[in-house]
């Protein structure tokens, strides 16, 4: 087969696996300022060569799949969880409102129901998930171990095993970034 295409040419070239992404650009899309054309064209149409140039925008999509784990910590600071007495005031979340609290994609908050098995939302007769504020606080805690503290799933699911002193452990941590952003608003209040 290789010796038939030889024949005719060159061998095609084979296609990258991963094309890259566009990349943004404008492009100005404005007429030649200078329009030459033919006496007879002239004579039957008046040309105006002064119209307002065109800009397009092509937008760069995001890069799908997996993502670096350097981006989890900058992603670990978005996290939007209320007090615990707002959050306790409502009975059920839906899956829609955790993921937006905690940044992340629906798929992912089902991914980590399959994989842990303290995790067990309730679902209403359409199936839909509605997470209590205790799921949402195992949640957290997942969360902080897989993005900030970096352990793989498993390491995760051993850690939570443990029981009470990962709890008390975890919440012990919570405190301490509490008191210290009071600290750094309270330094920024004096420097001010």
């Amino acid at each position: 087969m290789l010796i038939q295409l030889e024949l005719f040419g060159e061998a095609p070239k084979k296609q990258e696996k991963h094309s890259k992404p566009p990349k943004v650009g404008n492009y100005n899309l404005a007429p030649p300022s200078n329009v030459v054309a033919e006496p007879a064209a002239i004579a039957n149409k008046v040309i105006n060569a002064e119209k307002a140039p065109i800009n397009i925008e092509v937008e760069q999509r995001k890069p799908s799949g997996r993502h670096a784990i350097s981006s989890f910590s900058a992603d670990a600071a978005m996290v939007n969880i209320p007090d615990d007495k707002i959050l306790f005031s409502k009975s059920y979340y839906p899956i829609s409102e955790v993921a937006i609290m905690f940044n992340v994609n629906i798929s992912l908050l089902r991914f980590w129901e399959k994989e842990f098995d303290v995790l067990k939302p309730r679902k209403n007769r359409k199936g839909n998930r509605l997470f209590r504020p205790e799921d949402i606080k195992m949640l957290k805690l997942i969360y902080f171990l897989l993005r900030e503290k970096k352990y793989t799933i498993e390491g995760a699911k051993v850690f939570i095993k443990k029981g009470k002193k990962s709890t008390q452990k975890f919440e012990a941590i919570e405190s301490l970034k509490q008191i210290r952003l009071m600290l750094i608003e309270l330094k920024t209040g004096l420097s001010a």
